[in-house]
């Protein structure tokens, strides 16, 4: 299996423990006010192990990320080819979801330089997007960071209803060069 590293952090397969803790992050009001709804145990439990069958399908998905110095979980990271039809599809997005206790210092763009160093230089991908609600900002300025080109039109996200303010989303493209 592949792991990837930051200093602080390993991007790793999930384990069972993981479980627990992802649901509770899918269920914390402010961890998800950029989607529709918080998820159930259930529905927690069968998106990680989704992801945990992604990775062992395909060797890369959105992995596990654990803290080095505490082997605490911390959310997931990494990419993904999603099934939904979106305009710019097919593609493969960067995406993550991380415990509010770990904002704000810096672990996000360190994982998002090592996850696009791995779509480059080991998938050897041609181009990897994010895309996020509008009201997302600070999401916007890690895309910024990571030197990821804003698309001018925004588009309605197919899983949020057309009316819910959360349903416009921006896109953001980077491309191997």
């Amino acid at each position: 299996m592949i792991e990837l590293e930051t200093e602080h952090l390993i991007l790793r397969q999930w384990k069972e423990d993981d479980f627990l803790p992802y649901s509770r992050l899918t269920a914390n009001k402010e961890t998800m006010k950029f989607f529709p709804k918080m998820l159930t145990q259930k529905e927690s439990d069968i998106a990680a192990n989704k992801f945990q069958n992604l990775i062992v399908k395909r060797g890369w998905g959105f992995w596990a990320i654990e803290e080095k110095e505490t082997s605490l979980f911390l959310g997931y990271a990494g990419l993904h080819a999603p099934k939904t039809k979106f305009p710019f599809s097919p593609c493969v997005e960067i995406a993550w979801r991380v415990d509010k206790k770990y904002w704000e210092n810096g672990y996000v763009l360190d994982l998002g330089k090592v996850i696009l160093k791995y779509a480059f230089e080991v998938l050897k991908l041609n181009e990897v997007v994010y895309f996020s609600s509008i009201h997302n900002k600070k999401a916007e300025q890690i895309m910024q960071q990571l030197d990821m080109i804003k698309e001018k039109k925004t588009f309605c996200h197919s899983f949020v209803e057309k009316n819910h303010r959360l349903s416009e989303h921006y896109l953001y493209r980077i491309k191997n060069i």
